[in-house]
């Protein structure tokens, strides 16, 4: 059985699209082992729909993959619904209300010839909270949240920052300061950051760091995870009044990292070629994407940077000097392109050395391309994407970015830019939802 609730920090949307989105929403995963039909049933204290949809789930677009909807007629609020389900094929189950902004818990039970597996879909690490619409716009002028007063050691100051990473609960951004060898952390508004990690010269000990390269907050330890590129390691570090790191990975060219729900870390191995995923407490990674050494085949990488991964485990990485960002799905024996991919350019089908990458909820892939200064969006299929912001001369104001390299939503979906060449991250606000 699996036990939930809908509450007020579930997306919203409408079953029926010409609404306005106003119905709390769960996504759920269903996989099964065994062809046939499946009883899918609710319990719930509040009045529930369910609908089932093969492959993927469009808020935007709620009929899109639909199979199968409960009827609106079901007694005490529940739901039930039978479907034929087959093996190998994601099913997405959403549940919602009856009635608009209607929140409560609810459970669901799966009979069928044999067991399943239902899971709920967490969000991605950096990726936004919100459902971004196709149509949403950012404001074209950024305005600096930390850092933009030159290239320095002071905390008010950024020294090419890399990598960075938004935590909403405390509304702190994180950001590698590559060349000062530090993790900094900047409240929100604030003019001034505080250093929660190195600082202590570039050096190989357990207080420093040497040109990290990337950032992740671990909430459940309350730690942080930094690629310490120059040491070739993957350190952890308290995030509150830390003083030394532990090395947890050694021995790889990490240069960008996550983590998913089950606590598993995805490193870039820059110099290998590949990215390597390390379960929970083991030592040994196994290659997720790359590791058929340099080149520009599907099943190869090129000097990659970042990586993303999604909800349903596929791996986005930054295939920075193949120019072109590649999707490996969790398993497979080779990626797709997904953005870039035809040489190194400017032109809205091509990207030049793209480094930090960002995925929303409808597959839509938002680009650092770095050396364009531009952010790139890039919708699911697409075979050329448009530029959000930058793009223009590399410079310093507002509406400009230079040499760029890490990317992240907060939870709001405003997008941050770690402008490595200028020394400052930048938000862009995001100018209409759908909420």
């Amino acid at each position: 059985m699996y036990s939930s609730a809908l509450t007020t920090n579930n997306h919203k949307y409408s079953p029926r699209f010409w609404e306005k989105p106003t119905y709390y929403y769960e996504t759920i995963q269903i996989d099964v082992v065994t062809d046939g039909f499946y009883m899918i049933a609710s319990n719930s204290s509040i009045n529930t729909y369910g609908y089932i949809y093969n492959g993927s789930f469009d808020p935007f677009n709620p009929f899109v993959n639909l199979i199968s909807e409960s009827s609106r007629r079901c007694p005490d609020g529940h739901f039930w619904l039978e479907v034929n389900l087959r093996v190998n094929v994601k099913y997405i189950l959403v549940v919602t209300t009856r009635y608009a902004d209607e929140t409560g818990a609810f459970s669901i039970i799966v009979s069928g010839l044999t067991n399943t597996s239902i899971e709920r879909i967490i969000r991605s690490l950096r990726a936004p909270a919100i459902d971004i619409h196709p149509s949403v716009t950012w404001e074209q002028n950024g305005h600096i949240v930390a850092g933009g007063n030159g290239y320095g050691i002071e905390i008010n100051q950024l020294a090419n920052p890399l990598g960075l990473y938004i935590y909403d609960d405390d509304k702190t951004i994180y950001v590698t300061d590559g060349n000062n060898s530090r993790v900094m952390a900047w409240e929100f508004y604030k003019k001034n950051g505080q250093i929660v990690a190195g600082g202590n010269g570039q050096g190989n000990g357990s207080h420093q760091l040497s040109l990290a390269s990337d950032v992740i907050v671990d909430k459940e330890n309350d730690c942080l995870i930094i690629c310490d590129s120059e040491n070739n390691r993957v350190v952890e570090w308290p995030r509150r009044n830390g003083k030394h790191g532990v090395t947890l990975i050694s021995n790889i060219s990490c240069w960008g990292l996550t983590m998913d729900e089950n606590k598993s870390l995805y490193i870039v191995d820059v110099k290998k070629h590949e990215v390597r995923k390390y379960r929970k407490e083991k030592s040994q990674g196994t290659v997720v994407a790359g590791g058929n050494g340099i080149g520009n085949r599907l099943d190869q990488l090129d000097h990659p940077s970042y990586v993303f991964v999604d909800q349903y485990h596929s791996v986005y990485v930054s295939d920075t000097k193949n120019h072109r960002i590649m999707k490996w799905e969790e398993g497979a024996q080779q990626g797709i392109v997904v953005a870039g991919g035809q040489g190194q350019g400017n032109n809205l089908t091509q990207l030049s050395e793209p480094q930090g990458i960002v995925v929303d909820q409808l597959g839509t892939v938002y680009v650092a391309d770095y050396n364009n200064s531009r952010i790139m969006r890039w919708p699911q299929g697409a075979i050329q994407g448009s530029v959000i912001a930058g793009g223009s001369d590399s410079e310093e104001q507002s509406n400009q970015l230079y040499c760029f390299t890490g990317l992240s939503f907060d939870r709001r979906g405003n997008l941050y830019a770690a402008d490595s060449c200028n020394h400052r991250v930048q938000k862009f606000d995001i100018e209409q939802t759908t909420d």
